[in-house]
């Protein structure tokens, strides 16, 4: 098969720009009326959600370790089958994967889909060593297309000059340092699409600096798939919703996950605790976010009783990270304040880090969305810890990563299920949340 035309926007480390001209590149070709689809290398909510609102198209992560490389090609083959052309940016360093090997890094992604390769350059401080790190990279592994690399961060038309002289690659552009482009961060990254806008001003610094048609004409280049046949053998069930809290607190889904469970049937009801009663659902799938922004209005809104009641109904609820949060009894930011209380804990944020990384485990109980024996794959990202009662249970055991406790993670209460985890949902995790939502619709 021979998908959209596809490039891979790499840095040579974190901070070199890669987002902003990313970014900028999208917006530069959605601006000239072409069907851009954005795609995030790694298990990253943030920029995707710069690129979706730039592009008019929900970006997609591609992440081999939890999709598995047939996985990032299914993603991938699906999502672009009406664009035009694909822009996927990376994550760190090119070459940067898990646990410093070549697992899940851009180069990785790159490989799979056997899409082009720019190299974005932070020129700052430099002139002729940039042709040393260009050579560097360009050389480091043979089996990567690399047509041009962008030079960003250039200071004067001298230092521009001095570069220019010396490369031994074609680049695509020279784009000047500008301070006007800059989104704001937090603990968890740069702050959401719907907090800042400034992403998308980068697409008339691209269009001035960046010569758009070489890379689109490198795009063009990508080599046709070889595209693994798609599982669509899905058992959908019928009658069914499944809330969606989605609002500033609750904001981090993987739309992987989302689609996954509308292919076994579900209703996507999207709510905001924040502001709306519970909707009339038979099941709720609270994801990550910012909820610790948001705590008195989380302790004040009627949602908060509602999913009380409802999960003492016995209706499945699965949450994530500040979804589990929300969950426990209480939160503690400075000043405490009262939560759901479905899960027997409480929560208190921090001003270090609590966990990094990506996440496997198993389930260990046969629960609302996790059968027993299955593989859950995911990341965990998070500036808050809690403390559970002694006789918590729970269904998850990790081989990897940290979760609520010595390893263990997806609290349980009834139907309930709380996990650090932010899970790529499988088939058989989606389709067990389908059987207990039906069941509960049934009653």
């Amino acid at each position: 098969m021979n998908p959209a035309p596809r490039i891979v926007i790499a840095g040579t480390h974190s901070g070199c720009g890669k987002t902003t001209i990313a970014s900028g590149i999208m917006a530069a070709l959605t601006a000239r009326g072409m069907n851009v689809q954005p795609f995030k290398v790694g298990p990253d909510f943030i920029d995707p959600s710069h690129h979706t609102k730039i592009c008019g198209r929900i970006s997609r992560n591609l992440d081999p370790f939890m999709m598995g490389e047939d996985g990032c090609i299914d993603t991938f083959s699906r999502a672009t089958a009406d664009a035009d052309i694909a822009v996927i940016e990376g994550v760190m360093g090119l070459f940067d994967g898990i646990d410093g090997s070549d697992i899940a890094s851009t180069a990785h992604v790159a490989r799979i889909l056997r899409a082009p390769v720019v190299l974005v350059i932070d020129a700052r401080g430099m002139s002729r060593s940039v042709h040393a790190l260009i050579q560097g990279y360009c050389g480091y592994d043979p089996t990567l297309i690399i047509p041009g690399v962008i030079i960003n961060r250039t200071g004067s038309p001298r230092h521009r000059t001095m570069i220019e002289s010396g490369l031994t690659v074609p680049a695509f552009g020279y784009v000047p340092r500008n301070e006007d482009i800059v989104i704001g961060s937090r603990h968890l990254g740069l702050k959401m699409a719907h907090e800042s806008g400034n992403l998308g001003n980068a697409g008339k610094m691209i269009e001035e600096y960046v010569h758009l048609d070489a890379l689109v004409a490198a795009a063009c280049q990508a080599p046709p798939l070889d595209n693994p046949t798609p599982d669509d053998t899905v058992e959908r069930k019928c009658g069914y919703s499944v809330g969606i809290a989605f609002d500033p607190a609750f904001c981090f889904y993987y739309q992987d996950n989302l689609d996954l469970l509308s292919r076994y049937g579900a209703e996507l009801v999207f709510f905001s605790p924040l502001r709306d009663r519970l909707p009339d659902v038979d099941a709720v799938y609270l994801g990550g976010g910012y909820p610790e922004l948001h705590l008195a209005a989380l302790e004040s809104s009627e949602c908060t009783g509602d999913l009380r009641r409802a999960a003492d109904a016995g209706m499945p609820i699965y949450a994530e990270c500040g979804g589990l949060m929300y969950l426990t009894d209480e939160i503690n930011a400075d000043t405490t304040y009262r939560m759901c209380g479905i899960l027997p804990a409480t929560a208190e944020m921090t001003r270090t880090i609590q966990a990094l990384g990506y996440v496997r485990g198993t389930g260990t109980g046969d629960v609302s969305c996790i059968p027993r024996s299955s593989v859950i794959t995911g990341h965990e990202f998070h500036y808050s810890r809690l403390d559970p009662d002694r006789d918590a249970r729970y269904a998850v055991c990790l081989s990897r990563g940290k979760g609520i406790v010595a390893g263990r993670d997806g609290m349980v209460c009834h139907n309930t299920v709380g996990c650090y985890t932010h899970a790529y949902f499988t088939p058989k995790f989606a389709g067990k949340f389908a059987d207990s939502a039906v069941r509960f619709s049934r009653r």
